[in-house]
């Protein structure tokens, strides 16, 4: 295993726009994909993270009225992130219920359940960084977003350019 410090968690928003190039986050996740590369990062694949990330998909295929688009992206998205590599943090729901719950109460309902679980997630595993432009981790207190790809150079103390 790699160094924990160099530990990363994706988040839907970075993985749906280096899947789908026509999203929002498209240019900025490929620059988050490179960034990583540059230091060496470990990523790490939640099992909720892909479970979101697959219904994000799906949603925005139905939207754009082209459902055969979908098949393409899941493509896509099991061959960046094959089932061998997911993190299973599911599992442990019952165990963190009253934790994500009281995290969910702490942040007035800003850091959604699936949030809290993921923040929770990280913490249990020493996992310090996301990798996400969903500012609602910023209330974390021991989880760290990175929003840019200058974020993760600085984060690892590594220059990027």
């Amino acid at each position: 295993m790699m160094n924990p410090s160099k530990r990363i968690v994706l988040d839907t928003s970075v993985i749906v726009g280096l899947i789908d190039s026509r999203d929002v986050w498209h240019c900025a996740a490929i620059a988050f994909r490179d960034a990583l590369k540059v230091v060496r990062a470990e990523t790490v694949y939640f099992d909720c993270i892909v479970n979101e990330t697959i219904n994000v998909l799906a949603r925005r295929a139905n939207e754009r009225k082209r459902p055969s688009e979908f098949a393409d992206l899941l493509a896509k998205l099991t061959s960046r992130v094959p089932e061998e590599s997911i993190t299973w943090v599911s599992t442990e729901t019952r165990r963190f219920y009253s934790e994500v719950i009281a995290l969910v109460r702490d942040t007035s309902g800003v850091l959604n359940f699936h949030d809290a679980l993921i923040a929770l997630g990280c913490r249990e595993m020493g996992i310090q960084f996301i990798a996400t432009f969903d500012s609602d981790f910023d209330h974390v207190t021991w989880l760290e977003r990175l929003s840019m790809p200058d974020d993760v150079t600085q984060a690892l103390g590594i220059g990027y350019y």
